[in-house]
């Protein structure tokens, strides 16, 4: 599943999934852009990537702007030439439960978990489909399946990644590209780490498997998603959670 002489561009590809992603991939042998709000943490991971002798560049965008989502596509386009593979992987939280949530607590997670990945498969897929080939994958979460209380931003806009998914998979499908969403549940992320152990515990009964996965997990359903072998799946949801979705 080499990735030699692809390009890939990671949202939020600073820490956590995404920087495990922009790793598996540029050691697979792609070359990577990684996309963060914050320039230096991006610029953190390009250069650790450059270190190991891979090609990285850094991008600092906020996705939810439409106009830095195309110009960080334009300047991935404009280092690398092309753009083969596109993760969609930027998104935040703003916790609350609806009947006390603030209108720019639901249009920021909004904006950026789902505009985000809009604005960026639209910039992205102008590309791909002149050259007609390319991978999209959306990384949405277990509860948008499932739910979760407290985050009827988050879980909106997670579910929308989905349908998201699934509609363009539909449109791009003839132009040899892919779209697919992978679906991770509890990883052991800055998010899980600030539970408390109790809390964590209840969380982990909850999960055949017994335990939080890796960012590393996610990474590499990603990268089979991104790779040759997966070039007959599409509109596919891949659920990483150790059992507790089924």
């Amino acid at each position: 599943m080499t990735l030699e002489g692809r390009v890939a561009l990671v949202t939020g590809g600073s820490r956590g999934i995404g920087r495990a992603t922009a790793e598996l991939l540029a050691r697979r042998g792609a070359m990577v852009a990684i996309c963060a709000r914050t320039g230096a943490d991006a610029e953190a991971t390009a250069q650790a990537l450059r270190d190991e002798g891979r090609e990285a560049i850094a991008l600092a965008a906020d996705v939810g702007d439409s106009a830095q989502a195309d110009a960080a596509v334009h300047a991935c386009v404009g280092k690398f030439g092309r753009l083969d593979i596109l993760v969609n992987n930027a998104g935040i939280r703003q916790d609350g439960l609806l009947l006390r949530m603030k209108d720019e607590d639901w249009d920021r997670v909004l904006g950026v978990n789902l505009t985000g990945a809009f604005n960026c498969t639209r910039a992205a897929l102008r590309g791909m489909v002149r050259q007609r080939g390319g991978r999209v994958i959306n990384v949405t979460s277990v509860v948008a399946v499932c739910g979760n209380p407290g985050q009827a931003n988050y879980v909106s806009a997670k579910a929308g990644l989905i349908v998201l998914t699934k509609a363009v998979a539909l449109e791009v499908a003839s132009r040899g590209i892919t779209v697919n969403a992978v679906a991770p549940g509890f990883i052991e992320t800055a998010m899980t780490a600030n539970l408390d152990e109790a809390l964590q515990r209840t969380y982990k009964a909850f999960i055949p498997a017994g335990q939080f996965g890796r960012p590393e997990d996610v990474a590499w359903a990603i990268g089979f998603l991104a790779s040759e072998a997966a070039g007959y799946i599409t509109g596919q949801v891949v659920h990483v959670n150790g059992g507790m979705w089924m």
